[in-house]
């Protein structure tokens, strides 16, 4: 089944509200018989079909996230990439697929975070954006650094905030202790690791190329 197809048959069962179209269906079915449901059902395009393409959706909608980063970092790089700058390695998937970073060029690594950030207190979010800015920040390279966000104002009001390491790291307490052996005990919020590093990532908003307003 086309998503095309699947689409046009959503939209005709949901009409201009799906709250004012299931309403409308549950009063109009009260008092039916088997006969006149298979009748009402089939004058409403309401079948197996109808099922098949709310399935299709839902499994396009499982991947939205992964096209979003693939689409987000490929139309970023006309933009971000210098006169003579060249992709060396790429990961448009989920996760960074066997590569160390979402981007690699012969001057630049970067990690890309397309979040639509909400202002709450998004802890998970938070914990994959330190990773990757940690991850950056501990690299041995001479190339610059750089974590591409969709608007710099959240990501750096966490970065300088006190959040603890201990709950930033819960799941990845391998992080922690590296933290610890490099910097001491005394780094212990997420502020103190950023002021110490801050100047080997560069954060950078890549709303304008990808057409987001933040």
């Amino acid at each position: 089944m086309s998503i095309a197809h699947a689409i046009r048959a959503i939209e005709a069962f949901q009409g201009a509200s799906l709250t004012s179209s299931l309403s409308e269906i549950e009063h109009s079915i009260v008092g039916l018989n088997v006969d006149e449901l298979q009748t009402f059902c089939g004058g409403r395009g309401i079948d197996h079909g109808l099922m098949a393409s709310a399935v299709s959706i839902k499994q396009l909608a499982g991947q939205i996230n992964v096209i979003i980063h693939a689409a987000g970092i490929l139309c970023s790089l006309p933009h971000v990439l210098a006169k003579g700058e060249v992709v060396e390695s790429v990961s448009l998937g989920a996760g960074n697929t066997g590569r160390r970073f979402d981007l690699e060029t012969n001057h630049r690594v970067a990690e890309y975070k397309f979040i639509d950030w909400q202002g709450g207190p998004e802890s998970i979010r938070q914990n994959g954006i330190f990773k990757d800015f940690f991850e950056l920040a501990e690299y041995k390279t001479e190339k610059q650094k750089y974590l591409y966000v969709v608007g710099t104002d959240y990501p750096l009001r966490f970065l300088k905030g006190g959040r603890a390491l201990s709950s930033v790291l819960s799941r990845r307490p391998e992080i922690q202790k590296r933290i610890a052996e490099r910097y001491g005990e005394g780094v212990s919020k997420v502020r103190d690791y950023y002021e110490l590093t801050k100047d080997q990532v560069q954060i950078s908003d890549v709303s304008p190329y990808i057409g987001r307003d933040v």
